[in-house]
């Protein structure tokens, strides 16, 4: 990955967040780190 794709990822994400904050109060990105949660805990089972 250069240098360039990851500063346009990071301000992606960035601009992602900001949007759900003003938007939503954070919702969208709190349901998808409850997800997450879930989903690593689903995979430490398999371990």
């Amino acid at each position: 990955m250069t240098n360039q794709i990851a500063v346009v990822l990071g301000a992606l994400i960035l601009a992602f967040l900001g949007i759900d904050l003003l938007t939503q109060d954070g919702r969208l990105t709190l349901m998808l780190a409850r997800h997450l949660a879930d989903f690593i805990e689903y995979l430490s089972f398999w371990r």
